[in-house]
């Protein structure tokens, strides 16, 4: 690691890393990767399956099982013992099976949208993965750019850098070549630039000394990595783990009091009171979560949407509310110069020969409209051959203006041009003078009103203006903001974005979801609305930069709200947008692209980009859309809605069936001369109910979850847990009764027929509580029904099979008795079916 390499001059630090300002060669790279390892601070082996394998054995649930086999060992009761770590084994394999091929699928797709840099291979300039950068490689950034690691600056022009991440200043500080002293702070440090902060404008060579960990970043990753904020399902799922371990525990020490008051040994008490807390947990669920959420990015990846983090499939499918900008997304983003006309509106020649000027000497921010210029000054035949470039004065977002000075030939006559281009308020803000009819007049009042009618009309119509401001001056080596000013307003420049033919009705299709479209957009009032009504907005529902920074954040949670056009706004109060809508209990995604979007990415509950957006845009964001369409956001958001409900479907139908089971058995263990089930009972039956479970990921949902905004309620599920587990529990005690007071079963045949009665009840239950709708008329997934009825058939076999019955101490059950236990599951199916009805039908009165 160079340390101190900012204070060390150009010459002496390319010596020291064994490079050239033509980079490395190819090979000489490739050695240095092998030595100094990947260009990351994460995690490498996040993805090796020997970590994942021992992620099985993390849970606290596996823990008291191995905890069980211990006991057992502990006692020589081998056979116990080693049923026991056999199912510990059968969960864990079928756990990691699952994630492995989940990780594994999601890591491919992210591969897809990995971060790549120009770097000078052997004096090249080839593009290559950020990952493989290596200390002396020379690199090339621009606007919009995530710088990939800690470097000096070789070469800069008008090159400013947000370091927000690391030393907390908001604005874009510049950087350019030279030396910086050996004690300054990270910000004092103005020929450096850092890993993870990102290029607000200009350009840059830069040569990277330290990578990955050895980065300012790496040091302080430990505190720019903390957690993300959780999500709500996370926090729902963590809420419901609380109420789970509270179960828990009191039906653990509920068993145990009451086996010892009977006098039970202590060590099968203790196994079996292990047993029931486990046998009530979703134990699978990590491995549930993570298959289904993996199902649902493969499927959107097939359908040209990316996600970048897995939690946000949750986050997109409860979004309410999507804001967006205009441009690409709601417009066809295929601009166009239109016109470029005098102030009085007619077509000039000299205002289109000015923007060209401005826009081919501008090196920037890249952007649709200066491209729009010089392809229209191409065809036109006009080129700036013969004029020479002196100075620029970058655009930023608080100014909205560009200034480049120009002279022609040489400069050699001592006058230099200075010419500006940009929004129509700024730019009227540094004029003094107004050219018309070839000649220059005051900027006054009359003439003020007259320009500003014309502003409006070009907007009502549709098209983005610009202006464009010149003034002539003696020549001097550099220039500043201080120079814009007495300029002379020369025209305007009128854009054509057309709305996209379909965004009327994607943005349609989004409502029926319960999914509100709101724009913002730095763009003028005027052209916003007329794009708004174009596309079924309220136009009239109308918030201006201004008025939102006159206005206290209370304020704007209300406004923000009725709200559907945030016009002419700036990068922090996008962000501000999105805090006040999620304070007033709104799930929002914001859809951006360019670099004054990444905060408002990332503040939103669900970033989304574009795959060809700049660099800070897309690494800010959660999901990437492979095409600007918001027809393939709905499918997103659909299909989120989908993964959300078969996670929910899991939690709710496994909680309800291992909750009902588990209060039978507490009720029962005082009431019976022997416990109702064995420990390994218990954990089989677990088991083997969890792997159709597997096959949720796969099923069908319901219209109305995809059709409704689905957030998590830890009361629903809760509720729902205790209806269906008491349904349950109500047939069990059913089974109780009919095997002791009809059949006089002994402990085997009682514990040999309640697991298949509970096994085929949990096994039945699934597919009557997957869907709202009669079961009938909700056809489950193939896979999901192949393996419940596979399972089915293995309950019934299972205690007839030689060798494997004896060990789980099942017995051959009496033909009549198995044709009493199918009616029992038959009656539960119906009584289900018809409280599930009433579950609801009642539910939805309550809302």
């Amino acid at each position: 690691m160079e340390t101190s390499y900012w204070s060390r001059s150009v010459p002496e630090l390319l010596a020291s890393l064994d490079s050239t300002r033509d980079g490395l060669a190819a090979d000489e790279a490739a050695r240095r990767l092998r030595r100094v390892g990947l260009n990351t601070v994460e995690d490498q082996a996040e993805l090796s399956a020997l970590r994942l394998m021992g992620r099985q054995f993390e849970s606290p649930l596996v823990l008291i099982l191995v905890f069980g086999a211990g006991v057992s060992l502990w006692v020589r009761d081998w056979t116990d013992a080693a049923i026991i770590l056999a199912i510990v084994a059968g969960s864990a394999i079928l756990g990691f099976v699952q994630e492995y091929r989940a990780s594994v699928a999601i890591a491919a797709l992210r591969r897809r949208l990995a971060l790549t840099v120009q770097a000078l291979r052997g004096g090249q300039l080839v593009t290559i993965a950020a990952n493989s950068l290596v200390p002396g490689d020379v690199i090339r950034l621009a606007a919009g750019s995530l710088v990939p690691a800690d470097g000096v600056i070789l070469q800069a022009v008008d090159f400013l850098v947000t370091e927000a991440s690391l030393t907390g200043e908001s604005f874009p500080v510049e950087k350019r070549p030279g030396v910086a002293p050996a004690g300054a702070s990270l910000a004092g440090r103005s020929n450096t630039v850092f890993l993870g902060t990102s290029v607000r404008s200009g350009t840059a060579t830069v040569l990277v000394v330290n990578t990955g960990r050895l980065t300012e970043f790496g040091a302080v990753a430990s505190r720019l990595k903390a957690r993300q904020p959780e999500t709500e399902f996370a926090r729902g799922v963590r809420q419901f783990g609380y109420l789970l371990v509270r179960i828990m525990i009191v039906m653990v020490v509920f068993v145990l009091v009451v086996n010892q008051a009977l006098g039970r040994p202590l060590i099968e008490s203790l196994l079996y009171a292990v047993a029931l807390a486990v046998g009530i947990s979703p134990e699978l669920l990590p491995a549930i979560v993570s298959v289904t959420l993996s199902h649902g990015a493969r499927s959107l990846a097939r359908r040209g949407v990316i996600v970048r983090r897995l939690e946000a499939i949750e986050n997109l499918g409860s979004m309410d509310v999507l804001c967006t900008d205009k441009t690409g997304t709601l417009t066809e983003g295929a601009i166009t110069l239109h016109a470029a006309v005098a102030p009085g509106g007619v077509e000039s020649d000299r205002v289109r020969r000015l923007a060209c000027l401005n826009a081919t000497f501008e090196t920037g921010i890249p952007n649709p409209l200066d491209a729009a210029i010089v392809d229209a000054c191409t065809r036109s035949g006009f080129d700036a051959t013969g004029w020479t470039k002196i100075d620029e004065i970058p655009y930023d977002f608080s100014r909205k203006r560009l200034t480049i000075v120009v002279a022609e030939g040489s400069g050699a006559s001592g006058l230099h041009q200075i010419v500006t281009k940009g929004a129509y308020e700024q730019v009227l803000q540094v004029c003094a003078a107004v050219r018309s009819d070839g000649r220059e007049g005051p900027l006054d009042g009359e003439t003020r009103k007259g320009l500003d009618a014309y502003f409006r009309r070009c907007g009502d119509e549709g098209y983005r203006m610009l202006a464009v401001a010149s003034r002539q001056v003696a020549a001097r080596p550099s220039y500043g903001h201080e120079d814009e000013r007495d300029l002379c307003l020369e025209g305007f420049l009128l854009f054509s974005d057309p709305p996209k033919a379909d965004a009327a009705h994607a943005i349609g299709e989004l409502r029926r979801l319960g999914c509100h479209t709101k724009i913002i957009s730095g763009d003028n009032r005027y052209v916003t609305a007329h794009v708004a009504r174009s596309i079924g907005l309220d136009a009239t529902a109308m918030l201006t930069g201004e008025q939102i920074a006159a206005v206290t954040d209370e304020s704007l949670w209300h406004l923000a709200e009725r709200t559907d056009l945030f016009v002419e706004v700036d990068p922090q109060q996008k962000e501000r947008i999105v805090h006040a809508l999620q304070r007033t209990g709104h799930a929002v995604g914001y859809l951006g692209d360019g670099i004054n979007d990444a905060a408002a990415l990332h503040a939103a509950d669900v970033g989304i980009s574009v795959q060809d957006a700049v660099d800070v845009a897309r690494d800010s964001a959660d999901v990437v859309l492979l095409r600007s369409d918001l027809g393939v956001l709905r499918t997103g958001v659909e299909e989120g809605r989908h993964t959300f409900a078969n996670t929910l479907k899991y939690i709710s139908i496994t909680t309800s069936a291992n909750f009902g089971n588990m209060v039978s058995m507490a009720l029962a263990t005082p009431l019976l001369p022997f416990l109702p089930l064995a420990a390994k009972q218990i954990l089989l039956n677990n088991f083997l109910s969890d792997i159709p479970s597997i096959a949720i990921s796969t099923d069908r949902v319901d219209r109305d979850h995809i059709a409704q905004v689905q957030r998590w309620n830890v009361g629903d599920v809760r509720r729902f847990m205790i209806v269906f587990g008491l349904i349950s529990s109500a047939f069990d005690l059913l089974t109780f009764f009919v095997l002791l007071k009809v059949f006089d079963a002994d402990e085997a045949s009682f514990q040999t027929a309640w697991f298949v009665v509970s096994l085929l009840t949990e096994l039945a239950v699934v597919l009557v509580l997957r869907t709202a709708q009669p079961m009938w008329r909700s056809r489950p997934s193939m896979l999901l029904l192949g393996s419940t009825l596979i399972v089915t058939v293995g309950a019934i076999v299972l205690p007839y099979v030689p060798g494997l019955a004896p060990a789980f101490n099942f017995v051959a059950l009496p033909l009549p008795l198995l044709a009493v236990i199918l009616l029992i599951v038959a009656g539960y199916v119906l009584c289900t079916e018809a409280g599930k009805r009433l579950f609801y039908r009642r539910r939805a009165n309550h809302s």
